[in-house]
């Protein structure tokens, strides 16, 4: 069974969005025993453009 968590990374910029944390956040929860495995779009802003995402992570839990 695995548990999944969700981690909102916010963009910044006005023509277009950068994303500056995502590395370092997949290396940290990598540590803390979370493996990534994708991303979704969180929010679109008015032009089109993903100014929010969720990078998701899981993790392998025990069924006892």
């Amino acid at each position: 069974m695995y548990q999944y968590d969700y981690v909102r990374v916010i963009g910044t910029g006005v023509v277009a969005t950068k994303f500056d944390e995502h590395r370092a956040l997949i290396d940290r929860r990598a540590g803390e025993g979370w493996r990534y495995v994708g991303w979704v779009p969180a929010h679109i802003g008015s032009t089109g453009e993903i100014a929010q995402l969720d990078l998701i992570f899981e993790k392998e839990v025990s069924q006892s």
